[in-house]
């Protein structure tokens, strides 16, 4: 089987490839032998309601530095391809949410990974509180009372923009802390979207656990380890990947979440556990896989295509 695929991205020459789980669909897609294409967002155009973008056809190399070629651009149809990836990495904003407006034009006839429906309708920080038996402690909102009455409650929280992304943005405050006051006047100066208040995980410094979930189903899983001088475990901020198995509890919250992502047609996801407690469910442009290959994992890409080909 030989599909024409379009990649959705980030301009081709700022992916930074060692760690990009979209790099790794690209490069196994064209592995499969599919026809590779690619396409920035800001491309997209919309004519008498038929969706279009300028195009390339894409060569990919895992070889930093010299990771890519691009052929000859034309714009076409977006109903030309049979699958388009969906990978340009947030913020979730309103050119976000427009892109998903013009790929649900052309889904399911030509499939949008992930959909793009349930994209714009699962922003990631919300999307988990469907499963509040699962979380820590949260709280959703922009209202000052709300927030003080919560960190009296806690004592420890976490801050963080509801719409952020790659750790942007959070804070850790202590009880007690004096600049409290202060954070949250400089908070709402700088956004007008609501945040995320969290319970202090101490469990964070064993690691923030990504999982990756394909058709719903436990594909793998890598551990997050943060710096000793910051809070965050992302790996664009410097966090630690190691190997980790499943534990009990994040396989019976892989089990609990997983048929409402493949219901939602939600065919790659990372999850976020923290000491067994689910913090984010990502949807967008979820990243790991890279990384648990390099350590050993199974091939994720892989499993992903197979998925993909099987709708096909």
């Amino acid at each position: 089987m030989s599909l024409k695929v379009a990649v959705q991205t980030d301009p081709m020459e700022s992916i930074k490839i060692r760690g990009d789980s979209g790099f790794a669909l690209m490069l196994e897609a064209q592995r499969r032998g599919h026809e590779v294409f690619y396409y920035h967002p800001d491309s997209l155009a919309m004519r008498d309601g038929v969706p279009s973008a300028l195009a390339y056809p894409l060569e990919v190399r895992d070889v930093e530095g010299d990771h890519f070629t691009l052929g000859e651009g034309a714009r076409v149809g977006l109903d030309t391809f049979d699958v388009i990836l969906m990978r340009q990495d947030p913020p979730f904003d309103l050119h976000y949410i427009t892109a998903t407006h013009f790929l649900e034009r052309v889904h399911p006839k030509t499939l949008v990974v992930n959909d793009p429906t349930s994209v714009r309708n699962a922003p990631e920080k919300i999307f988990v509180t469907r499963f509040p038996q699962l979380m820590p402690k949260t709280l959703v909102t922009r209202d000052f009372d709300e927030i003080r009455a919560f960190r009296k409650e806690m004592g420890d929280i976490v801050m963080k923009p509801l719409y952020g992304h790659g750790g942007a943005g959070v804070f850790r405050i202590r009880e007690g802390d004096e600049n409290f006051g202060s954070f949250l006047d400089t908070f709402a100066a700088l956004t007008r979207e609501p945040w995320v208040i969290q319970h202090y995980l101490p469990a964070v410094r064993d690691g923030d656990k990504r999982i990756i979930l394909v058709d719903g189903v436990f594909a793998g899983a890598v551990n997050r380890v943060p710096a000793a001088d910051d809070l965050r475990s992302n790996m664009v901020r410097g966090g630690a990947a190691e190997t980790t198995q499943l534990s009990d509890r994040e396989r019976e919250i892989c089990e609990t979440i997983g048929p409402d992502l493949k219901a939602q047609g939600i065919i790659l996801a990372g999850i976020d556990v923290i000491g067994g407690n689910l913090t984010e469910i990502n949807v967008t442009a979820p990243t790991g896989i890279r990384a648990i290959r390099r350590l050993g994992g199974p091939d994720i890409a892989a499993t992903v295509w197979e998925a993909i080909e099987k709708r096909r």
